[in-house]
């Protein structure tokens, strides 16, 4: 008699999933493998809307490759890996079998690493570059919070529809691969005989 470790059961799942998704129409597994790319892309928007955004407070002209490609960069990088780590990767083995969990997985990813994060990281970018290129008068020490505090309201406010629409756009294509994986799994095996 064979010992199945539970790695065993886990790896047949994934292969079976990882099946039923090859045979998906090429549009619906390319959502399920690339969604977090989207989820990426908007996070770059974000980051480089909230650069700009910043840069004209500061009154900051120079340097527009040196602080854009960070800004777009970085944020495409967290809010894509950590959709696949949280989200896409869940699903495609297994772990992730509630619409509603990853619904809101999805939407709190898409607004804390595709819109907060992104804002709250062209502070000190663009706050670097003012102080470098002393463009706009920083505060002294004891003023710091309640300076970028003053600076970042505008900018915060006019980020509130960019933020509502990539909470809504990563839920959505949550709850899509979702419904995409389900259709899947439902789907019959191709040359499994029953005996």
């Amino acid at each position: 008699m064979e010992n199945h470790k539970p790695d065993d059961t886990k790896e047949n799942l994934t292969d079976i999933i990882a099946r039923k998704i090859n045979q998906l129409p090429e549009t619906d597994r390319n959502l399920l493998e690339y969604g977090s790319a989207y989820i990426g892309l908007n996070a770059a928007f974000c980051g480089l809307i909230a650069n700009s955004l910043f840069r004209r407070i500061l009154h900051v002209t120079k340097a527009r490759i040196a602080a854009g490609l960070p800004m777009a960069v970085i944020p495409f990088l967290s809010a894509s890996t950590s959709y696949t780590s949280f989200v896409s990767l869940p699903l495609s083995t297994g772990d992730l079998n509630c619409e509603t969990c990853t619904l809101t997985r999805a939407g709190l990813i898409g607004l804390v690493l595709g819109g907060l994060y992104p804002t709250f990281l062209a502070i000190p970018v663009n706050g670097t570059l003012a102080a470098r290129y002393q463009t706009a008068l920083l505060p002294e020490k004891g003023n710091i919070l309640t300076y970028w505090t003053r600076i970042s309201k505008p900018v915060f406010r006019k980020m509130l529809f960019p933020f509502l629409l990539q909470t809504v756009f990563a839920a959505y294509l949550g709850s899509r691969q979702y419904k995409l994986l389900i259709k899947a799994l439902q789907l019959p095996e191709p040359g499994l005989e029953i005996n």
